[in-house]
């Protein structure tokens, strides 16, 4: 484990731009979801993009993190991966560059995310696709959602309403 806040974290956004999620979404409530464009789960980018159009104004946003770990579903460039998430789903929310969730080579984001257990109290590695964490201002993970959880679930809508900062 690492001594950086969550917040403090560098990224790499889709378009090239170097930021942190606490300079990407300054005192917003994020959920944090790894994405993958051939997955039987993407559809959910639907979901995902209705939650960021529903509480943007609220102090919310979805960040979408491509990985190919998982059935190498995440194949395309960057260019490729954001034209067909705006193509196919309208999505506005940002998406980071390509990263490893899990293994040697994961990227410092998901290192953090995934100490984090979820409702069943399970932690460690991302199991596949579509997997949420949902991050308040301050870098504390509110929670862990595994890629069957759909982004309207209301377990997840209602932690999302109780934490919403504006």
């Amino acid at each position: 484990m690492t001594d950086t806040a969550l917040t403090d974290i560098q990224l790499n956004l889709n378009d090239a731009t170097d930021t942190t999620l606490g300079d990407l979404a300054p005192g917003k409530l994020v959920l944090i979801v790894n994405t993958a464009s051939e997955c039987g789960f993407t559809p959910q980018y639907e979901g995902l993009q209705k939650l960021q159009d529903t509480y943007s104004d609220r102090g919310f946003t979805v960040l979408g993190v491509p990985c190919n770990q998982f059935g190498g579903q995440e194949p395309g460039t960057d260019e490729e991966i954001k034209e067909f998430c705006s193509s196919s789903f309208s999505v506005t929310f940002p998406l980071l560059s390509k990263v490893e969730v899990n293994g040697t080579g994961a990227h410092p984001l998901f290192r953090q995310l995934t100490a984090i257990a979820d409702a069943e109290g399970e932690g460690g590695d991302v199991k596949w696709n579509f997997e949420k964490f949902l991050v308040a201002p301050d870098g504390e993970v509110l929670g862990r959602f595994r890629s069957r959880t759909e982004p309207q679930d209301p377990q997840l809508v209602e932690l999302i309403e109780e934490n919403l900062p504006g």
